[in-house]
């Protein structure tokens, strides 16, 4: 144990970070969940960290140790956290693994990081490891949070392990754990290969908790639901966060469909998301006010004519006039509260992050008064770099650096940023770490401007720039995002790179499809709905209006409508929803050849 370590509110690692709030916070609720009897049910701090000490003891008593891998694979749910905590009290490194994987990406993330033990959430993710543990020869220790099997050790029975040791043990351990050693491995997504295990030290995120603090995204006594998968940074630095400031967790019911009643439900302050959702209830409201037609219609189109002049008012620091003011308060009345009630009515703070989300989107919530904001990070910076927040935000933007964090644009326009929160490399990968950090500068493969005020825009990702046939290069996610714009559109893939022109696959959401067919009075049959020509015109005048506002050599001149979305599942999408291009270059290669022979 260091000599210098004093005990404070305020932890040196994430392995005190749960004792030392605790201490503050002991009886106030800790973490917010749904029974088995469908009741919402509160754990308090003292609950919380009275379940972490047996765990780790547990953990040590089958001979997990400082330096030692442990994975978890399963569902964001407590105990998830509750072993994160436990694993990192032991001065392990946890490594988390996409509950959505398949066994063979399993596999690969056990074997590269050599994990001595796997936490699995229930019989489902077990299976998976069964399949591969023969071919795992540094696996010692499967163990179940849910259920019980002959082949893993249940969370009971770790539990009477931790019971049964030195109760005096479980505080040497976690204070003998220092900044410098490594809290995680965070595998990438891999959109443009295999997974890096990105290696973030304690110090690496107790210095991103601070950033993260300074510009209040969260705020003790807050509830934040979270349903983001915790294999991922954006919501282990919510998870960490929450605990940090004497916050509430709200886990999600691990179901899809319920996000959004779960949310009216549990009311919080702050819900961090993926674009994704906010897109979704953005879409299912305007659908549902153009279903309604006649008045009811009119007036929602009304209104956030009426929210965006006015919001724009505000922002330039200008006092809305009295008839404007007037018209406004009608529309907060009849349209815009109910939009703040399908987040419960009580948010403070929504952040957008993980991937860009559409400028549109963001004017249709700031004009109903839900607050927001998107951010910008990577695994690489332990998370954040930069956020828009209230009183300082630029929709477009990414938001302006956090306090701590310095950047600066490289000759070729990538992104280039440098502070404590900036990870230590990736794991058993000394090139590429070489290639991504070079003289304490990060370089985010983002490329990026950065304006007189300090906000940032992200133009696209260097790998994922387009280069024509005849040299000019192309940011595809702009086309993209104004294609998705469309109802029926679900996924859309700009294809160009080394042709002469650009053309389009897309996808269709199934529910707009639905409304459609309805509409127009048809046998809602997805393959004949897909094949119909009243769908592709739809979509070729939408493609149509795109391309006004795009340079000649950036609009798309054909387009191929997929039979099915893209999904994990089909190798098409990272767990976090990014596009695999290579992939689908690849597995779509006929219908591109034929789109530019045709």
């Amino acid at each position: 144990m260091s000599d210098t370590y004093k005990p404070t509110n305020r932890s040196r690692t994430l392995a005190d970070l749960l004792p030392n709030s605790a201490a503050v916070h002991g009886s106030d609720g800790a973490f917010l969940f749904k029974n088995d009897a469908g009741s919402w049910e509160e754990s308090s701090y003292d609950q919380v960290l009275a379940d972490v000490q047996v765990l780790t003891l547990g953990l040590k008593s089958l001979g997990i140790q400082r330096g030692d891998k442990v994975a978890i694979i399963g569902n964001t749910r407590p105990e998830w956290t509750l072993f994160d905590f436990a694993a990192m009290s032991t001065g392990a490194t946890v490594v988390p693994i996409y509950q959505s994987n398949s066994p063979a990406e399993c596999k690969y993330v056990l074997e590269h990081s050599e994990a001595r033990a796997v936490v699995v959430e229930n019989e489902e993710q077990l299976v998976k490891v069964r399949e591969i543990k023969d071919s795992l020869p540094a696996l010692e220790n499967v163990v179940i949070m849910i259920g019980e099997a002959d082949d893993a050790i249940g969370m009971d029975e770790i539990r009477k392990m931790g019971e049964s040791a030195a109760p005096g043990d479980f505080k040497a351990s976690y204070e003998a754990v220092e900044p410098d050693d490594l809290c995680k491995i965070v595998y990438t997504s891999g959109t443009t290969g295999p997974p890096k295990g990105c290696m973030i030290s304690h110090g690496n995120y107790r210095a991103m908790l601070d950033m993260a603090d300074s510009v209040s995204i969260i705020e003790e006594g807050e509830t934040s639901y979270l349903f983001l998968p915790l294999a991922h940074v954006f919501a282990l630095l919510i998870q960490y966060g929450m605990i940090d400031i004497g916050g509430r967790i709200a886990y999600w019911e691990r179901d899809q469909l319920k996000i959004v009643p779960n949310l009216a439900e549990v009311k919080p302050e702050s819900f961090p998301s993926v674009p994704r959702i906010f897109e979704k209830v953005h879409d299912t409201a305007v659908a549902s006010a153009e279903s309604e037609g006649g008045l009811k219609a009119a007036i929602f189109r009304w209104a956030f004519r009426v929210g965006k002049r006015y919001r724009k008012l505000e922002a330039e620091g200008k006092k809305p006039g009295f008839l404007l003011t007037k018209q406004f308060n009608f529309a907060d009345k009849a349209v815009f509260s109910k939009i703040r009630g399908i987040f419960g009515g009580n948010l403070r703070v929504a952040i957008s992050g993980a991937a860009p989300i559409d400028p549109e989107i963001l004017r249709f919530y700031q004009a109903a008064g839900v607050p927001l904001f998107e951010a910008w990070g990577m695994t690489e910076t332990s998370t954040g770099g930069t956020t828009n927040m209230p009183g300082a935000n630029r929709v477009g933007s990414v938001g302006r650096p956090v306090d701590g964090v310095q950047l600066k644009v490289a000759e070729d326009g990538e992104l280039l940023l440098k502070g404590a929160n900036v990870f230590q490399g990736y794991y058993k990968n000394p090139e590429a770490t070489a290639e991504t950090i070079t003289d304490g500068w990060l370089h985010t493969g983002d490329v990026a401007s950065i304006d007189e005020d300090g906000y940032v825009s992200i133009i696209g990702r260097k790998k994922e720039i387009i280069i024509t046939a005849g040299g000019k290069n192309i940011t595809p996610v702009n086309i993209e995002q104004e294609v998705k714009r469309h109802p029926l559109v679900s996924q859309c893939v700009v294809i160009g790179d080394r042709r002469p022109y650009l053309i389009a696959l897309i996808t269709l959401d199934q529910e707009a499809l639905t409304r459609f067919a309805a509409e127009q009075g048809m046998l809602d049959e997805p393959a004949a709905m897909i094949n119909s020509p009243l769908v592709r015109e739809a979509l070729e005048q939408h493609i149509e209006e795109v391309n006004k506002n795009f340079a000649r050599v950036e609009q798309i001149k054909r387009f191929h409508i997929l039979p099915h979305d893209l999904s994990q599942e089909g190798g098409e999408l990272t767990p976090t929803l990014k596009i695999k291009r290579p992939v689908i270059a690849t597995k779509y290669e006929k219908e591109i050849d034929e789109l530019y022979a045709s």
